[in-house]
């Protein structure tokens, strides 16, 4: 007689220690056979521990200060941004953990966050956050209520800040490992340059009589708001208010639980949804009716060419990260030349031309993909509409931004009497761009490489590229000579009751100038087409 025994059960292999693993694997891995990647790796870790460390001491020294409290809380609350957007527009810095690349094992969500999100504390960002939110807890705790606090709240904003990196990577696989994902990578630049704006504006507002004064309504908002609570609840427990302590870490708790359900529902669809490759195959065709706002645009040729020049604008790289670039410098400029004080409504005027820039080299844009434009092109009439066709395109767009910088940049100085003028020069000078632009478009085009993020003219080009644009730019301002001499004529004479004539002024001057530009480039165009091509053709 047999007696039956009981399946042998595996116990559950712990997936903490194996990712933790993985991850320092991976690391090593990486070093493994290249002597500059080993350079910048430690390099960049060397610059992290330098930095942090001195960072972490210049808290330290604000321990008793009594604004200690509103920098260290403003400081988690920008740590916290930082942690949330880099994913989106560096998103090959951890590549290698991509949860998409485990789809195929038996894992499940729970254990899974936990392996990933250990593992995610191993790395140079996370080494600088932890200095950072030691040197915040040390410039506040105070007391033992405030020692036993900071030793909660260091391990609490590390967690969230890497808890909240993940859960917004994860919500945005699809996004990160698509084209738009590259497309953020190329305007990450331009962001960190208007960062730069802002946080230099910043400082010279704080290092004003008074200036930390104007923050504490922000901090005694931000104080409230994980994972700047953490940091709050030792300021609190220092000052003795054990109950807002204890409702800070609370909320710090609270949102540490969404964040990391949020990741694991994030986690769970990814892994159980089929991504677009797989939907599109088996999806039915698509009606290519036109519809929504693209039936708005003229019948014919016209209308073809500016959804296709506004197509490039929205589906390109390299076009897209140009607009996005000229849309953010232009409204930057006038606007905070306006929030400092030296700023002029006829600021707005560099918005205009950031914008008039694009119209420059637009066969370019093309590559060598122009030989399907020039077979539609056969007579002065052909390049007439399809030169027209692109401005109107960027006019659409350029028209209501340029009427908005001006209105924002008036506002802010107060200054209402000088909007008609800087206004209507604004469009004067945009119709004149768009007339050399065009003409400029004709006669000195040049290619545009597509490989590389920041290589916008092809080898043995640059001079060309040089004399097109900034050529262009002398003769736009010849163009709108008239109009510059009538608004000082106005300013000078002061006629500010009549101002408000400059703008009709300038729209009429600027679209005769632009409608003269796009008749003398025709003919060129139609007749250089072959040369046109070759010189897009070279990247």
């Amino acid at each position: 007689m047999t007696t039956a025994t009981a399946p042998h059960r595996t116990p559950p292999v712990a997936l903490t220690p194996i990712f933790v693993r993985l991850k320092l694997s991976l690391l090593a891995n990486g070093l493994k056979g290249s002597s500059k990647r080993k350079a910048v790796y430690f390099s960049t870790l060397a610059f992290a521990l330098v930095v942090g460390f001195f960072v972490t001491l210049g808290m330290a020294m604000l321990h008793g200060h009594a604004r200690a409290g509103t920098v260290v809380v403003l400081l988690a609350a920008i740590l916290a941004l930082g942690w949330a957007f880099m994913p989106l527009f560096f998103p090959t810095g951890d590549e290698t953990l991509d949860p998409s690349r485990l789809v195929m094992l038996p894992l499940q969500p729970r254990p899974l966050v936990r392996a990933l999100l250990s593992s995610s504390l191993v790395g140079i960002g996370p080494l600088f956050t932890l200095c950072l939110a030691v040197g915040s807890v040390i410039a506040v705790a105070r007391g033992a209520a405030g020692t036993v606090a900071a030793v909660l709240a260091v391990p609490l904003l590390l967690l969230v800040c890497v808890a909240l990196a993940r859960a917004v990577a994860t919500a945005n696989v699809r996004l990160l490992t698509s084209r738009k994902g590259r497309d953020l990578a190329l305007l990450s630049g331009l962001l960190i340059a208007v960062g730069a704006q802002v946080a230099n504006f910043a400082s010279q507002r704080l290092f004003e009589a008074g200036g930390m004064a104007r923050l504490e309504p922000v901090e005694e908002v931000v104080r409230w708001l994980p994972p700047a609570t953490a940091v709050g609840m030792v300021d609190s427990a220092s000052e003795g208010a054990y109950a807002r302590a204890a409702a800070q870490l609370l909320l710090t708790l609270v949102a540490l639980a969404l964040l990391l359900w949020f990741w694991e529902r994030s986690l769970t669809k990814l892994m159980v949804t089929p991504d677009g490759s797989t939907i599109s195959a088996a999806a039915p065709a698509k009606d290519r009716g036109e519809h929504g706002l693209w039936s708005l645009l003229p019948a014919g040729r016209t209308g073809a060419t500016m959804q296709r020049t506004l197509r490039y604008a929205v589906r390109d790289p390299k076009t897209k990260a140009s607009w996005v670039t000229a849309l953010a410098i232009g409204m930057i400029v006038p606007v905070f030349n306006a929030l400092q004080g030296t700023g002029s409504v006829y600021f707005a005027c560099f918005g205009a031309g950031m914008l008039g820039v694009q119209m420059y080299n637009q066969f370019g844009q093309d590559t060598s993909a122009f030989w399907m434009v020039a077979q539609t092109i056969s007579t002065p009439r052909d390049a007439y509409e399809e030169l027209r066709a692109r401005a109107a395109a960027l006019a659409l767009v350029t028209v209501p931004y340029t009427v908005l910088v001006t209105v924002v940049t008036a506002a802010l100085l107060g200054d209402w009497r000088a909007f008609p003028a800087g206004l209507g020069l604004s469009l004067a000078l945009l119709g004149s761009m768009l007339c050399t632009g065009a003409l400029s478009s004709a006669r000195f085009a040049y290619s545009i490489p597509t490989d590389g993020a920041f290589k916008n003219v092809a080898p043995g080009q640059g001079g060309l590229a040089w004399m097109s644009i900034f050529g262009g730019m002398l003769a736009s301002a010849a163009i709108c000579a008239p109009v510059i001499a009538l608004t000082i004529w106005f300013n000078v004479a002061d006629y500010q009751s009549v101002s408000w004539l400059l703008v009709p002024l300038g729209v009429g001057w600027g679209t005769l100038a632009a409608w003269a530009g796009l008749r003398l480039s025709a003919p060129a165009v139609s007749g250089k087409l072959p040369e046109i091509l070759q010189a897009v053709s070279k990247g």
